[in-house]
């Protein structure tokens, strides 16, 4: 049973592709191929997103990402 805790970074503000981790890329916002990448690969108890973006902590969380509550 895996214990470890995966931590996903995720800022809104980026300089040269704004929401970046929103954007669609081949049909799903980007973060929800890492989301999904630590999730298959076994290894998490669980899988945090760290944002300050109440969208992408709405996306994070529809694609299985837990984000805490500030």
């Amino acid at each position: 049973m895996p214990t470890c805790v995966a931590l996903v970074p995720a800022r809104a503000g980026s300089r040269r592709i704004p929401a970046k981790n929103i954007r669609r890329l081949g049909g799903h916002p980007l973060i929800a191929y890492t989301l999904n990448a630590a999730r298959e690969s076994g290894v998490f108890a669980a899988i945090v997103v760290s944002t300050e973006s109440p969208e992408i902590a709405a996306v994070a969380t529809h694609y299985g990402g837990e984000v805490p509550k500030v």
